[in-house]
């Protein structure tokens, strides 16, 4: 899943419920990524006590009138004592607990429109009962993809991002608060689709990681390359074939090589992907992980090499997995599966220091990716930067969660259609490679 051609689409808000989201217009993006595949309530139980009577006898009369004198003495006291001067308690601040959110108490502004028309979506005006599990969400994660979004620093998110900002490291309840309060959802609709209009699709990505080497030797003779120096942006470049095959094109990429791994269709997960990591071996036998981030592109189209599987009824596997089952028992087809696939990926590279490494690469928005948190998305349809409440069930797994929207590429195309990104590794790329089911989205527009 992708970082291909992004024209930012964004529009900026000028002012509430204007045409972008979060203020964000005109984002300029990097080279696109190729297309992939509580107020607690206690219950409690008060016993109600048995009432008690006292019988009170008759009582001699001078006993009687001894304490007729003993109250006379204590009313002398008291009136002497109700003489002195009063002394006023210091007064204390009241502190009033944060207030969690309750659904539906935030009303739709009087002005806010009922429906929004976007290049490639409707939005629907909605009310926060309508997020299926928005109490249940732990908005501390996803202030970490907040965080990236305000890093663009653009004039018109300067007060939201304030708040962000201030509100960092805070309970979710009053990150939660703080949303309902400057936020109005809207139902994303496709604009022509008469049944099940709010329905879509939701895939995965994820950032694979491999083994390397600097230097190409026995089990590492896989190249992957930088740009070269007579690569134009939007014109076609040699193909994946005329790469392996051109003296002209190898002398292009001659001192290009970055890296080099094990496995061609390593490679090509590298490829699709558009980025990755890669554990090296280096010379003076330091082991260093790097980031291999896109860094342009062939311009060529992108075909499925899976696919030509399953048209040829060559495997019913078309995972990666299967696809090297298949290539292990026809190794001398490899270049032949390779080269269905035209299309190139050259990259840069990326030190990984500190927190950096807990982050994904920059997606089309030109902010890192948040595991979890960012998905990619068509821009004519929601635009970059925007929040989003996701909401996906099936097999693989169930999501209700704030995402945000940082990323695209030329598979993620309609009003519904979202890409998430799982964060790196094998067990992201697990999942990543299973997960396609059904997705509703909202997003939540500025007050």
């Amino acid at each position: 899943m992708r970082l291909k051609d992004h024209k930012s689409l964004c529009h900026s808000l000028g002012g509430p419920f204007g045409s972008g989201s979060f203020g964000l217009s005109d984002f300029s993006s990097p080279l696109s990524r190729p297309e992939n595949m509580v107020h607690q309530t206690i219950a409690s139980n008060i016993n109600n006590a048995n009432n008690a009577s006292n019988k009170i006898k008759p009582m001699h009369h001078l006993l009687g009138s001894w304490i007729l004198g003993s109250f006379l003495v204590l009313g002398v006291f008291l009136l002497s004592a109700c003489s002195s001067p009063e002394k006023k308690p210091t007064p204390q601040t009241a502190i009033t607990p944060p207030k969690a959110p309750v659904l539906d108490t935030a009303t739709a502004p009087e002005n806010a429109p009922t429906v929004l028309i976007k290049p490639k979506s409707r939005w629907l005006l909605a009310s926060w009962s309508d997020l299926p599990g928005f109490n249940a969400d732990n908005f501390n994660e996803a202030w970490v993809a907040w965080r990236q979004n305000c890093a663009r620093n653009l004039p018109n998110t300067q007060r939201l991002c304030a708040d962000v900002r201030r509100l960092d490291g805070q309970p979710s309840a009053l990150q939660k608060a703080w949303v309902m309060e400057n936020f109005q959802p809207f139902r994303v609709e496709h604009l022509n689709a008469a049944a099940a209009p709010s329905n879509g699709l939701l895939t995965a990505y994820y950032e694979p990681v491999f083994e390397a080497s600097r230097t190409p030797r026995p089990g590492f003779e896989v190249p992957l390359y930088g740009v070269p120096a007579n690569l134009k942006a939007r014109s076609p470049w040699f193909s994946r074939e005329e790469i392996a095959k051109l003296p002209a094109a190898q002398a292009a990429l001659k001192g290009k090589e970055i890296a080099y791994i094990a496995n061609p269709v390593d490679a090509m997960v590298l490829h699709i992907q558009g980025s990755g990591r890669l554990w090296l071996t280096e010379r003076d036998g330091r082991r260093t992980q790097i980031r291999l981030a896109f860094a342009g592109t062939n311009e060529h189209p992108y075909q499925s090499i899976g696919r030509w599987l399953l048209d040829q009824n060559l495997t019913k596997d078309a995972t990666w997995p299967g696809i090297k089952a298949w290539l292990a028992q026809n190794p001398r087809r490899t270049n032949e599966l390779m080269w269905r696939n035209p299309r190139f990926i050259f990259f840069k590279e990326e030190a990984l220091l500190g927190a950096e490494a807990l982050l994904g690469p920059k997606g089309a928005m030109g902010v890192p990716l948040t595991p979890g948190r960012s998905i990619a998305v068509d821009p004519g349809s929601i635009p970059y930067g925007s929040a989003v409440w996701l909401s996906s069930g099936g097999p693989q797994t169930s999501l209700n969660r704030l995402v945000f929207a940082q990323d695209t590429g030329s598979a993620i195309v309609g009003a519904v259609r979202a890409d998430y990104f799982v964060g790196s590794g094998d067990a992201a790329g697990e999942l990543a490679g299973r997960l396609k089911q059904g997705m509703n989205a909202w997003v939540l527009l500025p007050r």
